[in-house]
């Protein structure tokens, strides 16, 4: 209290001050005094009244306590008189037994008076029933049926309450209603035939099918009150649960089923796409059944069946049987094919679940897989496996036919561009298109292997394909007759490297991805380096089918009867402008290696001519004429090559140049200079070795021994600077040492 005091004390000190800051509120003092005085005694008033009313309510509340004390005491007597009263009575209850068994007995004497017309009625019912159920009128006749089990069930009931143990009069009740279990039977047939045949009915009938699903409705109702009751008294009616909703959405999902298997209308033996027939008849009654499942049978079902989504769950699970089932089966390479990209992309596809009109009830991402990845990968390798024999076997048949070719006696076809071709190239790139087309359709993973496979082999057939054209040149030098378009065929062979070469890039570029070029690049080295043999073999071949043409002109040169004006050089113009009249039609990058490869044999073998020393000028006159016809037959060789080359922008003189320059040495008519000419020709052409100077000097025919050994040994003294642009051609002529003895150093 003291505390309180100071505190209350202090408080008031502090609102003195605040009162009392300045000399001119001393005038108000007795008013503050009056203010607070009003104050205090307002608060001592309201302190009064709550007091007060605590204590008026105290008092009511000790009242009220009292009295509730005398309640207890006067209830707690009124139970000890009530149990004196109940066991004073506890032998009249007993007593009272046999009017409990009356009660009982009279309970059920008045349901069996209450159902006693239905039960002198039910074959009159049944009959009636059954004459509702073969007309179609299912709510009418399950409405009687009703009537006949309610009937059937009290009697049952009153019977179990009264003698649960009496099986005798159960089994009469049960006997007497017996048709009535035919006619439950008789009705849910007709109400499955309905169920089964439900996306039918519902476009002709929907009213018959909403009936039946009322029919199931009652059912499950009566089914939930006979299991309510079985939980109060034990006892429910025979055939309960009837359970017909489970046994509506059985026969829906045994329904789904039979529609998806029995879209086979074809086997392999009888249709080669009878996979493609299939999956697209069920891609079809699948995506139709959705729709009328979503716009018409939803409406004839209550909301809670949530059929739609049922149904859609049935489908699925039956696909996904039937998949897996198909994927069980030994399927060949397209037919594996068929059914990945039916799986992993049809079904997602805006054809089938991704409908926009199934859309937002379908979410395709949220469908689960219709067979397993282990599944998807077993059945790519398989694949794999297969089309890799399959592509082996159709490049091999495409050779053979190809190589059937080769041997008509009719010229190969001509491109649009005039060059001869056969049908392989194209053959064998449809055929890889057609199968990466279709990879492509499953995945890019599948597409990128079947890209390599492709090439792979392609390698592998290449190497095949340069052994075929090589054993077809080898027989044809058996008999040069036959066959007898073999340089167009060979032309065409050479045209083939160049397109395999264009369309292995086409396709490289058309299905592989820029990440994947590295993986591929040895791979395709090698096929461009296979290609540039087989068409370098080609060239080289058809250059000896020319050479063994001019063989006899060849060995006219530098002879007797060149030297008196044989026309040798002109008939080897003519004949291998003739041969390149065929050879106008190989493409160009090959064409150009062709002209540059006739062009130095050309030279080549005038030049061996020269060193096999068929003739040894007798005096200047004849070196003189020699020599001018040498450097008149270099001319006539490059007019001829620069014609042929005419557009390759290649330099074709330097060639016959080197047989002008072995025309000089050998028109010199001063011995002395014929050191310097002789090294002036070694200086330009470094490969040149001492057997062929020898051969020269013996060819111009006035060199003695002593000359010959003198200039040779002097010109091996000297250095040799050879031009770095300079290819060696000597190196290819040999000279025979049977007719001249080797000079020794």
């Amino acid at each position: 209290m003291e505390e309180t005091d100071r505190e209350a004390v202090a408080t008031a000190v502090q609102r003195v001050a605040g009162m009392l800051q300045r000399p001119d509120q001393l005038d108000k003092v007795e008013q503050y005094r009056r203010r607070e005085a009003r104050k205090k005694a307002s608060v001592e008033a309201r302190l009064k009244a709550a007091i007060q009313s605590q204590l008026d309510g105290v008092r009511t509340g000790l009242s009220q306590l009292h009295n509730a004390l005398n309640d207890v005491k006067d209830i707690q007597q009124s139970l000890i008189d009530v149990n004196k009263d109940w066991r004073q009575s506890i032998n009249t209850i007993e007593n009272l037994k046999d009017v409990k068994d009356a009660v009982v007995q009279h309970s059920q004497l008045a349901a069996a008076v209450e159902n006693l017309k239905n039960i002198f009625s039910v074959p009159e019912i049944v009959r009636e029933t059954h004459d509702l159920i073969e007309r179609g009128e299912l709510l009418q006749a399950h409405r009687k049926l009703m009537d006949l089990e309610c009937s059937r069930d009290n009697l049952m009931y009153e019977q179990y309450r009264m003698d649960s143990k009496n099986t005798h009069d159960m089994n009469l009740i049960h006997t007497y209603f017996g048709d009535m279990q035919k006619l439950s039977e008789e009705l849910a047939k007709q109400l499955w035939m309905v169920v089964q045949r439900s996306l039918v009915t519902v476009r002709r009938d929907p009213t018959l099918l909403v009936s039946v699903v009322r029919i199931i409705e009652r059912e499950e109702k009566i089914d939930r009150r006979m299991l309510d009751r079985k939980k109060q008294t034990g006892f429910i009616p025979p055939g309960r649960p009837k359970k017909w909703k489970e046994k509506m959405f059985n026969i829906l999902e045994r329904t789904v089923s039979t529609r998806i298997e029995g879209t086979q209308a074809d086997t392999r033996e009888s249709d080669k796409m009878w996979l493609v027939r299939h999956l697209e008849i069920i891609r079809k009654y699948v995506l139709d059944d959705l729709l009328v499942a979503k716009t018409l049978l939803d409406q004839c079902f209550p909301p809670h069946y949530d059929i739609f989504n049922r149904l859609l769950n049935m489908y699925h699970q039956a696909l996904a049987t039937r998949m897996q089932e198909l994927a069980a089966e030994d399927l060949e390479a397209n037919e594996i094919v068929s059914l990945l990209t039916w799986v992993l992309n049809t079904y997602t596809s805006t054809e089938m679940m991704g409908n926009s009109e199934l859309s937002p009830e379908v979410d395709v991402n949220s469908l689960d897989v219709l067979i397993s990845q282990n599944v998807v990968d077993q059945l790519l390798s398989k694949y794999m496996s297969t089309l890799t024999s399959n592509i082996i076997g159709w490049l091999r048949k495409a050779l053979e036919t190809d190589k059937k070719d080769w041997i008509k006696e009719t010229e190969p076809e001509a491109d649009q561009d005039g060059y001869y071709q056969t049908t392989l190239p194209a053959i064998v790139f449809q055929m890889f298109e057609q199968n990466l087309q279709v990879a492509a359709q499953i995945n890019e993973e599948l597409k990128t292997k079947v890209l390599i496979l492709c090439l792979q082999q392609m390698n592998s057939f290449l190497t095949r394909y340069k052994d075929e054209a090589q054993l077809y040149k080898e027989d044809h030098l058996k008999n040069r007759q036959y066959p007898q378009c073999y340089v167009q065929y060979m032309i065409a062979v050479i045209n083939n490297c160049q397109t395999f070469k264009e369309s292995i890039i086409s396709l490289k570029r058309k299905y592989l991805k820029n990440d994947m070029e590295d993986t591929l690049s040895i791979s395709h080295a090698n096929m461009d380096a296979t290609l540039d043999i087989i068409a370098k073999e080609g060239c080289s071949s058809l250059l000896d089918e020319v050479f063994m043409d001019l063989e006899p002109h060849l060995n006219e040169l530098m002879t007797k009867k060149w030297l008196m004006g044989s026309n040798a050089v002109g008939t080897i113009c003519v004949t291998v402008e003739d041969y390149f009249n065929d050879f106008a039609k190989i493409k160009k990058p090959y064409k150009k290696t062709m002209t540059l490869e006739a062009h130095r044999r050309v030279v080549v073998e005038y030049i061996r001519a020269i060193m096999l020393k068929r003739i040894s000028f007798k005096n200047a006159e004849e070196r003189k004429e020699g020599a001018e016809r040498m450097i008149k037959e270099a001319e006539q060789f490059r007019f001829l090559f620069k014609k042929l080359a005419a557009g390759s922008g290649e330099d074709t003189e330097g060639l016959c140049d080197i047989i002008e320059a072995i025309a000089e040495v050998i028109k010199l008519t001063d011995p002395s200079l014929l050191y310097l000419e002789v090294s002036t020709l070694v200086s330009k052409y470094p490969d040149i070795r001492d057997d062929h100077i020898a051969a020269l000097l013996t060819v111009r025919g006035d060199a003695s021994r002593d000359m010959k050994q003198t200039i040779i040994e002097t010109l091996d003294q000297g250095p040799s600077q050879p031009n770095p642009n300079y290819v060696p051609i000597f190196k290819e002529i040999t000279v025979p040492t049977l007719t001249v003895p080797k000079l020794l150093k």
